[in-house]
């Protein structure tokens, strides 16, 4: 019976690390949706059930480095932080602007697009050591 227990555990979290990847995959897109808190739960989820979803995961061209980075504490690239926030304001202030007309509603995504704002500028800067190019 504990076999089936640990079996059915095992899928949930393959199942969830999944979900958290296609999440913080939206996230890159729609930057009203955290990428990194998904990718990091993702790879939480994968390493305590499937070592072949880990390492992939952490291999992975697009966002492998990221996460690394993220979890040794080491920062986010400058360029991504750059992308990140242009994408957010931009998207936000076209939604604030030209779609919503709700002024509450206006009021929080600018009050979100802030705190999103003060978190990644509050992380640390990573860069390459030696040559001094920006990851």
């Amino acid at each position: 019976m504990e076999r089936k227990s640990n079996q059915l555990l095992k899928w949930i979290l393959i199942t969830a690390g999944t979900i958290f990847v296609g999440l913080g995959i939206i996230g890159i897109f729609l930057p009203i949706l955290p990428t990194t808190p998904f990718l990091l739960l993702a790879a939480a989820c994968y390493a305590r059930s499937s070592k072949k979803f880990y390492y992939w995961l952490l291999n992975n061209k697009l966002f492998g480095a990221y996460i690394k980075n993220y979890q040794q504490g080491k920062g986010v690239p400058l360029k991504v932080k750059v992308l990140t926030l242009s994408l957010l304001w931009i998207t936000i202030l076209f939604s604030v602007f030209l779609i919503l007309q709700i002024i509450w509603f206006r009021i929080l995504l600018l009050i979100i697009a802030a705190g999103v704002t003060l978190h990644i500028l509050t992380v640390k800067t990573y860069t390459k050591k030696g040559n001094g190019n920006i990851y």
